[in-house]
């Protein structure tokens, strides 16, 4: 026969009842085993047959399902059952409580005399008496049953020692029951349901003792079942005898064993067999809560943020892998569930603490404080490099950014440099060539770090040192035939001039460049000096009239000296009283160098013509220094016309004519012009009037 329900439903196992009357016959609702333990007799003597006695006895009842034979086994057990001598007594079908003198449908009992330990009773499929006689070995015959019959059996144990025992049935027949969903599915569309989270009775809690609301396990219970109807317990004894069903929220525990009973109610037939099953099971609560450990983290506050980032993960808080954690800023934001840190992992603080809730799978939840501390510090200085400025770009200085003392904390420490306090927090932009960095005053940044991870920010200031020259030391002008000294004057450490001089000045230089090293401090400055010579001055003209010459100078430095020997000199540009001829004209400036020299011309003044054919003054004629480049004659008549032009063309000459014809008797002007035959090509002008006398 199969066994559908868990054994632990029919928790009465040796259960102690006294006083049982066949009126009051515990319903068997299973083809489960059955342990019980009797204890006394009931008020009423009954019982026939085979039994002498009622001694330790207890009344079953049972109605068919499907038909079939069948049989049942009953075993005392216990520390005694070797001396236990149980008796049965099996009355039915539709057995009358009332009719106390029936005799019993089977009888049998298991005798001492048996060889069987221990002595066994019941009904097999072998025997073929239907009552014992005393000399068989306790087991009478099988019976064959219907669906719907009930059936009645007195168990008594004659012994005087109250001892357990245990009822199985078998054979082809099954037993009538609500609580068996593969067999009684006519009552009840679904299998009951044990409680708790795994289906086992065990309930977990969180807490030991805390308060309970049995009547939330009564729809598991239930599964959709509209004909069940569930109370729980104290105990054992008040399942069975329905006392003090638990109605309202206990303190429970894990120590007490609780217990249920589902009672079948058919509201169709009031007097069906099915209304008197009830199933039994047992509650047991589970204490699932936990508790956590205050755990501390420690963390960098970078650059003496006064926040640091925490992974709050890591908090070893003693939590199961399976507990789900959520974090909060304050136990008030854990106890109303608000502000919960979303990314625990990179939490930044000040020091102070966070909250972390774990709640398992049974609902259970523990809190724990995290400390949230930071590290020391790491020490940093500000601190300042000089560096000797670069004679390619003096705005700038090469440094070697490590030389900077940020720090005492030597050889635990690794130092980055960036050009803001910005990329320094943010590792962005970092100055790779720290060692040759090359940079004008100014300010970067180095991110100190230990060993931990933790890091400071310190400014560097950078200053270049400027070129320091000498403010004695400057270009000169002297004549290109002089020679001079150069003092780069004193107050420098060391000097090196382009000449190989060490000293502080040099004599005896002439025009050209020089350059002269400096030193100040560890820096040198190279300071470039050049000697020029003068610029002579430059005879732009000369003009010549009657026996007047005049000097045009530009150029050199003013004031000029003019001399025609070189001998005596004089600040007039204007020489007076020149006879016709060559002269030597000297000009200098005021540097007083080697004067320029030019050669001058007064050229032979013509005044009068007489254009008559005799041979004597008919023209005017300059051809006798036609060797003077751009040489030309121009004539003018008194209204400042010009009427005549003598070149190379015609011979340097006039012969007063005009076209061929002679132009009238007057005074004309005329204009000389040319440029010397010298570097510098010196034009000359010379101007004068002549008399031209034609005859008539």
């Amino acid at each position: 026969m199969k066994k559908y329900l868990l054994i632990f439903l029919i928790f009465i196992t040796q259960m102690v009842f006294a006083q049982q009357d066949c009126i009051t016959a515990i319903p068997i609702c299973s083809d489960s085993e059955i342990s019980l333990k009797p204890n006394g007799t009931g008020t009423v003597a009954e019982g026939s047959g085979c039994l002498s006695k009622e001694s330790n006895s207890i009344w079953l009842t049972f109605s068919i399902q499907t038909a079939g034979t069948l049989t049942f086994l009953l075993t005392p057990t216990g520390p005694t059952a070797p001396t236990i001598d149980y008796d049965f007594a099996l009355y039915g079908p539709n057995h009358s409580c009332a009719n106390i003198t029936e005799t019993p449908l089977r009888c049998s009992y298991a005798g001492l005399f048996s060889s069987i330990t221990p002595p066994l009773t019941g009904l097999n499929m072998t025997s073929t008496d239907t009552t014992e006689d005393g000399g068989g070995d306790g087991f009478v015959k099988y019976i064959d049953v219907l669906p719907g019959q009930v059936y009645h059996l007195l168990l008594n144990n004659y012994s005087d020692e109250v001892s357990p025992f245990k009822l199985t049935f078998g054979g082809t027949a099954t037993l009538l029951t609500p609580f068996d969903h593969n067999t009684a599915q006519i009552y009840q569309p679904n299998p009951f349901i044990q409680p708790g989270p795994t289906q086992n009775g065990e309930i977990p809690i969180c807490g030991n003792p805390v308060n309970f609301d049995f009547s939330t396990l009564s729809n598991l219970i239930r599964n959709n079942n509209p004909n069940f109807v569930i109370k729980y317990y104290h105990s054992a004894v008040d399942a069975m005898n329905d006392y003090d069903p638990i109605t309202t929220p206990i303190s429970v525990n894990t120590t007490t064993s609780y217990k249920y009973a589902i009672t079948y109610v058919d509201p169709n037939s009031p007097i069906s067999f099915l209304n008197q099953c009830r199933e039994f099971g047992d509650i047991k609560f589970l204490d699932k809560s936990f508790t956590l450990n205050p755990a501390t983290l420690t963390s960098c506050s970078n650059n003496n943020s006064g926040t640091a980032m925490y992974d709050l993960t890591t908090a070893t808080v003693g939590a199961d892998p399976t507990h789900v954690l959520k974090y909060y800023p304050s136990m008030y934001d854990l106890n109303n569930g608000i502000n919960e840190i979303t990314n625990p992992y990179q939490y930044v603080s000040a020091e102070g603490s966070a909250f972390v809730k774990a709640t398992n799978q049974y609902g259970c939840f523990a809190t724990a404080e995290i400390t949230l501390k930071f590290y020391a510090l790491v020490p940093v200085n500000d601190a300042a490099l000089r560096a000797c400025f670069l004679e390619t770009n003096p705005s700038t200085g090469l440094f070697n950014l490590n030389n900077a003392a940020v720090t005492n904390q030597a050889g635990t420490t690794t130092k980055r440099f960036f050009p803001s306090l910005l990329d320094a927090v943010d590792g962005t932009n970092e100055i790779l060539n720290a060692s040759n960095y090359i940079a004008p005053n100014g300010v970067v940044y180095v991110r100190v770090s230990d060993n931990r991870g933790c890091y400071s920010v310190a400014k560097i200031t950078l200053t270049v040192m400027p070129p320091v020259k000498s403010e004695v030391l400057k270009d000169k002008i002297i004549c290109i035939e002089d020679k001079t000294t150069l003092d780069a004057g004193p107050g420098f450490k060391s000097y090196e001039w382009s000449t190989g001089a060490t000293t502080q000045s040099i004599t005896n230089v002439g025009v050209g460049t020089y350059w002269v090293k400096l030193k100040t401090g560890e820096c040198i400055t190279t300071q470039t000096v050049k000697i020029y010579p003068s610029e002579q001055p430059v005879v732009t003209s000369i003009d010549i009239s009657n026996n007047t010459l005049t000097v045009n100078v530009i150029g050199g430095t003013p004031d000029y000296q003019y001399s025609m020997d070189n001998i005596n000199w004089q600040t007039s540009n204007v020489f007076g009283n020149l006879a016709r001829g060559s002269y030597k004209l000297y000009v200098k400036d005021s540097y007083d160098c080697d004067p320029i020299e030019i050669s001058v011309l007064v050229p032979n003044l013509i005044n009068l013509i007489t254009p008559n054919g005799d041979g004597v003054n008919d023209v005017i004629d300059y051809s006798a220094i036609a060797d003077k480049q751009n040489l030309v004659l121009t004539i003018f008549d008194r209204y400042g016309a010009k009427i005549h032009q003598a070149d190379k063309s015609n011979g340097y000459k006039w012969d007063g004519t005009i076209a061929g014809k002679k132009i009238p008797t007057g005074t004309y002007w005329y204009s000389l012009t040319w440029n010397e035959n010298d570097k510098k090509n010196t034009p000359f002008k010379f101007s004068g009037w002549v008399i031209v006398k034609n005859r008539e």
